[in-house]
This record gives C-alpha cells, sequence and structure tokens, in this order.
C-alpha cells in the first residue's frame, strides 16, 4: 500500500485572479472538443470558425491535441489585462484545476516552484488531499 501523498494534510489555494497563470511566454491550453463547442456557443460561432480564429492543433507522441492560441504578447487569447479572463465561467479545465495539476503535485519542491508565480498558492481556502488528488486526476492535462 502507497504512503499518504506529502501533501496528506492538504493545501491552501484562492485564486487571487492576478492572471499571472494566463500571461506571459506562450505555451498551452489544452481545451476538450465540448469545451471547444460551449466556448463557440458563446461567441456565436460554429465550430469551425470558433477553431480557425482560437485554437491550434498540437502533434504530440503521434496524438493530435487542441489548445487554444495566445495573443502576440503569450497571453491567453481570452485574457483581457482590464477585465481578466473573458470566459470564466467557461474557462477550460485545465484553467479550473490550476494549482492542483499532477505536475505541481509530484513534491512539495515542485509545488514550492509554482509557488512563486501564483500569489494565490499557501494563501486562502484549505483543500483536502482528498480532493486535491481527485481534482488532480483529472487536470485537463494531457497524459
Amino acid at each position: 500500500m502507497a504512503g499518504a501523498p506529502w501533501f496528506a494534510e492538504g493545501l491552501q489555494f484562492t485564486c487571487t485572479q492576478c492572471g499571472k497563470c494566463c500571461t506571459g511566454e506562450a505555451g498551452f491550453t489544452w481545451v476538450s472538443d465540448a469545451e471547444v463547442l460551449a466556448l463557440a456557443e458563446r461567441f456565436g460561432l460554429d465550430e469551425a470558425a470558433f477553431r480557425r480564429k482560437y485554437t491550434r492543433t498540437v502533434h504530440r507522441d503521434g496524438v493530435r491535441e487542441t489548445s487554444l492560441t495566445e495573443a502576440r504578447s503569450g497571453d491567453c487569447v481570452f485574457w483581457d489585462r482590464k477585465k481578466g479572463c473573458t470566459v470564466y465561467d467557461l474557462r477550460p479545465l485545465q484553467c479550473r484545476t490550476w494549482p492542483f495539476w499532477r505536475s505541481n503535485l509530484v513534491s512539495a519542491e515542485h509545488w514550492a516552484d509554482a509557488a512563486l508565480d501564483c500569489p494565490g498558492m499557501n494563501h486562502g481556502a484549505h483543500h483536502d488531499a482528498g480532493e486535491i488528488a481527485a481534482t488532480a486526476a483529472d487536470d485537463g492535462l494531457p497524459v
């Protein structure tokens, strides 16, 4: 039987909506087909038009994945520096599960590294280990 995770006592996190995870260097914001459809509906676009305007196809290990595009600055295409996330209620699973990603939970050191750029980590609401593990198991990131 495996031992308790390093975060067995839980962790604190409350999103400050600072946008640090939405801005800066370009990266990948993975979206599912269902998320694409919901966002397309929000913008009054058919799926194909939404995909052309707001997504890109990424080939990873022979698998096609879909990521949102970024602004020229590297910011998420849906981040507005004055308003914040313009699709907050429909943000992708990857965004909703931050910071409880598998990669951040590998060790206390990984968590601490992520917390350097996130003012909500280690502050605010307490999340128990069970909730954290369940979130990480379906964090919206490709395996």
